[in-house]
């Protein structure tokens, strides 16, 4: 039998998760007291940052001390940099906590990466070695393996986060929080601290100094978003994996065509489902504490091209990245300095991926054919280094996904669909979208190329407690990608839709009602979240019992991982 310490013990095998009762009991107990502190901000913040990582130790154990030592260096980064007069000074600053930040993602979600492609390349026997934990065994007398790098959940947020906040600062658009506490609320806040938003200092700062606030209507909405969150998990997403998706993609040889087909569609509402439903619970948890998180979802699945996805998918970190990178690289504009350091490295991380002397000077003849095309034709020169800012975004947004071949395809695959795109809308019959056909048209497409770039998306990623603490397979993932791109490309066979939708014939229904209500008109979306959060606190009690006996049905069949955990 658990007793009370045994809950207040990190546990691997049960994470504090937003589907658990463990946590909603959780979040009653920070809500009782918050409501007695909440009236001294001082207070308030504090306690918020002391239980925002004790919920990060509860899903991370001691990876905590990462999230504590990006807090601390760059709330003291910030404050130097702030307080400079000198710009060269200012430069080394920034500097100073880009590579902290970079140091600290790349050792923990890439050293293996870097390490076998290496090995490959120069036939070395390199391996990495967790230095943390060897630190940390030798100085605190812990018993951390050091012969494995395992990742901290999270990472990639927060240190999106941290870093914004220090160019910020740089750019003159923030000042300094007031103390550490009130930066590490900034940085820890529970709700989206691991699986997003990424939210920007700019825009969550100024609010941690605001007085409480909370109207009827507000708690309302904040019930809404936590209930349709849910939902989205249990049903949309852990049903259709535990009950379809993850069978055919465990091993799709064993699949017809049209499985490895509806797999794959039935994996784009998977992904949305999880990743908006767990955004969605972060979004009515804020609320209720008095605090607004950012849109991260816009209907993703209504896009009419690749680059109208991208607006709607991921807003947190589409933005991010272009306001970090691709507008700082010169975006539509042309080259700077910080377009080929990006480049060159990228290219020099894709010729240790293919681990090939081979790829390496075929990607060298390469670019030595478009610089002279370059010199020949000028026009030429602003069309390439747009797009090759373009690629470099998007690549680099495949690899904040995870240390993969897999997410570097799939990065590379979406820009080039936006590249396509912009070529192709400069002579398209179609792209004038006054009726209804055209637009559906260009819905299908679009969202047919999302759904089979995640072919590789999906191949690359962890999907179960275990496999997030496994190092990726690089060369297994991309067989298991090409297995199912055969099946779909060269085996499809529609005669025996019929079978299969019979035999799935529950899966397939989750999957159109799915379906159904994303397509939905945004309008009427808008009237039922309103209708709820102005109904009577009976019919709020009503439709809450009712979902919680639902999610209790679907929950009892199984409980996956938040899919964007891994990240």
């Amino acid at each position: 039998m658990q007793t009370f310490t045994d809950y207040l013990k990190f546990d691997p095998e049960h994470p504090l998760l937003f589907t658990q009762l463990y946590f909603w009991v959780f979040f009653g107990a920070v809500l009782g007291i918050f409501s007695l502190i909440h009236k001294r901000l001082a207070w308030r913040n504090a306690f918020l940052f002391f239980v925002s990582i004790f919920f990060y130790y509860k899903t991370s154990g001691a990876f905590f001390v990462i999230l504590l030592f990006s807090t601390f260096s760059d709330f003291f980064i910030g404050n130097l940099l702030f307080r400079s007069n000198k710009e060269n000074s200012r430069k080394a600053w920034l500097a100073l906590s880009v590579f902290l930040n970079l140091f600290v993602l790349i050792y923990f979600k890439y050293a293996y990466f870097f390490t076998e492609s290496f090995n490959s390349m120069l036939g070395t026997q390199y391996e990495p070695v967790n230095y943390f934990a060897k630190w940390s065994n030798g100085f605190f007398g812990t018993e951390f393996r050091v012969d494995k790098i395992i990742l901290p959940v999270g990472i990639s947020f927060y240190t999106f986060q941290t870093m914004s906040y220090a160019i910020d600062i740089y750019r003159r658009k923030l000042e300094p929080v007031k103390n550490i506490f009130d930066f590490g609320f900034y940085v820890a806040f529970f709700p989206q601290l691991v699986a997003g938003p990424i939210v920007r200092a700019t825009e969550f700062i100024p609010q941690i100094y605001k007085p409480y606030t909370l109207s009827r209507f507000q708690f309302g909405l904040a019930l809404f978003w936590i209930l349709n969150g849910l939902l989205k998990k249990t049903i949309l997403s852990d049903y259709l994996a535990i009950n379809f998706i993850d069978r055919v993609f465990a091993n799709p040889a064993s699949y017809t065509g049209f499985e490895n087909l509806m797999a794959l569609y039935g994996y784009s509402l998977q992904v949305y489902a999880d990743f908006s439903g767990y955004t969605d619970i972060a979004i009515g948890v804020a609320i209720l504490m008095g605090f607004s998180l950012p849109v991260n979802f816009d209907a993703p699945y209504k896009a009419t091209n690749t680059g109208d996805f991208w607006k709607r998918w991921h807003i947190s970190l589409s933005t991010w990245l272009k306001d970090y990178l691709y507008i700082p690289m010169g975006g539509n504009r042309g080259a700077t300095i910080f377009t080929y350091i990006a480049f060159f490295g990228l290219l020099f991380f894709a010729c240790l991926l293919a681990a090939s002397w081979l790829f390496t000077g075929i990607a060298l003849g390469i670019i030595s054919i478009f610089w002279i095309a370059t010199r020949i034709w000028p026009t030429f020169r602003l069309w390439l280094v747009t797009n090759i800012n373009l690629m470099v975004t998007m690549l680099v947004g495949g690899l904040w996904h995870g240390a993969s071949w897999n997410f570097v395809i799939w990065g590379g695959l979406n820009g080039l669909g936006i590249v396509c795109y912009k070529l192709w809308r400069k002579i398209s019959p179609w792209e004038s979208k006054n009726t209804w056909y055209k637009r559906a048209w260009a819905v299908f497409l679009t969202f047919t190329f999302i759904s089979f770039t995640r072919i590789w998306f999906r191949s690359g990623s962890k999907n179960t407690w275990e496999e997030m603490n496994e190092v990726h397979d690089i060369w297994q993932e991309l067989f298991a990608a090409n297995a199912m791109l055969k099946k779909i490309l060269f085996e499809l066979d529609f005669t025996i839709a019929p079978q299969v939708m019979a035999a799935f014939w529950n899966v397939f229904a989750v999957m159109i009602l799915g379906f159904i209500i994303h397509w939905l008109p945004s309008a009427w979306k808008n009237r039922y979240r309103e209708w709820f959060a102005s109904s009577s606190i009976y019919t709020m009690a009503v439709l809450v019992l009712i979902s919680i006996f639902v999610l209790y049905q679907v929950l009892s069949a199984g409980m996956q991982p938040f899919i964007y955990f891994q990240f």
